[in-house]
């Protein structure tokens, strides 16, 4: 069983995948534990003594109802390679009324290997999740709106997540990887340096140049003697977004969105507004609010590896992400402000 980070004082479902769940055999028909009952008494204490709770929200009998018995019945999940824009484009969402956003709840970030790799039965780990996710949503008084995160793990684990939530979509953003291994490579995460820091992601993974759950089998050593930092990030990038266009590839296009970082940067109206369209949020309070939240980001990152990087790091990248750099349209040289190769269609 992976280790999971400790939640704040209110304390997450104490349930692991294997345990008896108190919610029922799957997690959505009864009312909460007495435990849950308690806690979410206190937030409503709590909730009564203000005026408006939770982002300026009023506490309606509609909220309250539906806080009590949460549904996860159309969760959104952000998906990409680490520093390919992820957190910007949650942060993006939080701002739509009818989201509840969660970034990288570690609970499920740290489960993700476990359901990557088979070892929990399909119903363990979907009762997991969505206790998870329930749980979340009672802690926010947020059961009547659609649960979104974006845990970049998630890219391997689309199809379980598709199945476990059938009504979920995804957004999947791509940057180009040469940008976004070169902003992952600035981090500690994937440096030999860290790998004896005692250091830990909040999934609970080590940092250092520790072969991660995703590097391919027989091929562990060269990721941790072999490759350079800047390598690794390559790889992480590729692994990331090999996994995520195969998991989208098998889903209707309803379920699926793809933008490209570089497009949101330059574009920004244009692609939230797609966006918007794909996720249904058709009104002009929701359509001005992502809007809003993507005119907020800049085209200054975009390119940086032009400037940045050696030789010796282009001929890295060029080896271990060149082919689906080019599957991509992303061409040494090319500047497409415009569009060209960088389109934001819903495919992969």
């Amino acid at each position: 069983m992976p280790q999971t980070t400790a939640y704040p004082t209110e304390g997450p479902p104490s349930t692991a995948p294997g345990a008896r769940a108190t919610e029922g055999s799957g997690g959505d028909r009864r009312l909460p534990s007495v435990t849950a009952a308690k806690r979410l008494a206190l937030t409503l204490l709590k909730a009564v003594k203000q005026p408006r709770y939770g982002g300026g929200r009023s506490l309606t009998a509609r909220r309250l109802l539906k806080s009590l018995r949460p549904e996860v019945q159309r969760p959104v999940f952000v998906i990409g390679a680490p520093r390919s824009g992820t957190s910007f484009l949650g942060q993006s969402l939080a701002a739509l009324p009818s989201l509840s956003y969660h970034a990288e709840p570690p609970a499920t970030k740290a489960a993700a290997r476990s359901v990557y790799r088979g070892d929990w039965p399909f119903e363990r780990a979907r009762r997991f999740y969505r206790r998870v996710y329930r749980w979340l949503l009672r802690a926010r008084l947020d059961g009547d709106r659609r649960l979104a995160e974006k845990t970049p793990r998630n890219a391997f684990i689309v199809p379980f997540l598709a199945r476990a939530f059938p009504g979920a979509q995804f957004v999947h953003i791509i940057r180009d990887g040469r940008d976004a291994a070169l902003s992952h490579s600035e981090k500690p995460w994937l440096a030999a340096e860290a790998s004896e820091s005692g250091g830990r992601e909040p999934g609970g993974h080590r940092m250092g140049a520790h072969a991660r759950f995703w590097v391919e089998a027989g091929r562990e050593a060269e990721f941790e003697d072999e490759a350079s930092d800047f390598r690794r990030c390559c790889w992480a990038w590729r692994r990331h977004v090999e996994a995520a266009r195969e998991g989208l590839a098998a889903l209707a296009p309803a379920r699926r969105h793809t933008l490209r970082y570089e497009r949101l940067a330059r574009r920004p109206r244009a692609e939230a507004d797609r966006l918007a369209g794909f996720l249904g949020e058709h009104g002009r309070r929701a359509q001005h609010a992502l809007r809003e939240a993507f005119e907020e980001g800049h085209a200054r990152s975009v390119g940086r590896w032009r400037t940045a990087l050696t030789a010796r790091q282009r001929r890295e990248a060029a080896h271990e992400m060149g082919a689906l750099l080019r599957d991509l349209g992303y061409e040494e040289g090319a500047e497409r402000p415009g569009g060209g190769p960088w389109t934001a269609d819903r495919g992969g």
